[in-house]
């Protein structure tokens, strides 16, 4: 069982200025709650437990948010509006953070949870990109093959074309239904993508990743790439991609995160 989850939020967020040079994207607000809440929910749905978030040093507000917040609870209970009470809970999860000193990333910021994990399997989720699915939360669509095959597990998103250029791309055999095996990816690929198929932002990894991660050199844009070390261990054992069923948004994308927005209205309480 999938019990750990990692959240890299340490991020500059550049695709976002200027509004990320004072307000982390995760916290951009999806209704009436911020994207990383929602991406903490999905974990909770999938059976996480504890969740490691990898902040940098100008993201303290993201701490700030799950903690509780005494002045405000005092005055709505002296305001006798304790009915809003509900709307401050913080997620009943055991949630810690560590900080990323430089932004070297993704592949960097996951090696920061090492420790955290241990000799267990863990997820990732990007907060930058969250799905709304009624029935079967993201995650689990991921923790649910992981848990029939013990092998480390990539969401997929059909893409288009001229989006693939921001993505990890795959090439895989084809299993079944909605289910390949990757035989490699690719990072951000400028020309010939080798499909259509990118990795989103959700993963389930075995911890010897961390291996490979420790043995990754710097790639594209100069920083640890999660993709290289993927390719590293696709040589010594299986890794399995699953088509994400969803309502997927790139909140870094500002129509997608507008089209999140307007697709959340009619849920919001």
């Amino acid at each position: 069982m999938v019990k750990k989850a990692i959240i890299p939020a340490a991020g500059y967020g550049t695709r976002n200025l200027p509004i990320t040079k004072v307000v982390p994207k995760e916290l951009f607000p999806i209704g009436n709650k911020p994207a990383i809440n929602y991406v903490v929910e999905e974990a909770m749905a999938a059976g996480i437990e504890e969740i490691l978030i990898v902040v940098s040093r100008s993201k303290n507000l993201i701490a700030d948010y799950f903690d509780r917040s005494l002045e405000l609870e005092a005055y709505l209970e002296r305001k006798q509006k304790t009915k809003l009470l509900d709307k401050i809970k913080i997620p009943k999860i055991q949630i810690q953070y560590t900080r990323q000193p430089y932004a070297k990333g993704l592949g960097d910021a996951i090696l920061l949870g090492k420790n955290f994990v241990g000799n267990e399997p863990f997820a990732v989720l990007l907060p930058d990109e969250v799905i709304f699915e009624k029935e079967t939360h993201g995650l689990i669509q991921l923790t649910k093959l992981y848990d029939e095959n013990k092998s480390s597990v990539l969401g997929l998103y059909k893409v288009e074309k001229q989006l693939l250029s921001s993505y990890g791309v795959v090439e895989w055999e084809n299993l079944k239904k909605d289910i390949v095996e990757i035989t490699s990816i690719v990072e951000k690929p400028v020309n010939n993508p080798p499909s259509d198929m990118a990795v989103i932002g959700r993963y389930v990894f075995n911890p010897s990743i961390f291996s490979c991660l420790e043995k990754t050199k710097p790639g594209v844009g100069g920083e640890i790439q999660l993709t290289d070390a993927i390719n590293e261990m696709i040589k010594s054992e299986k890794i399995y991609g699953v088509t994400i069923h969803g309502n997927r948004f790139d909140i870094s994308r500002f129509e997608e995160y507008l089209a999140a927005n307007q697709y959340i209205q009619p849920f919001i309480e």
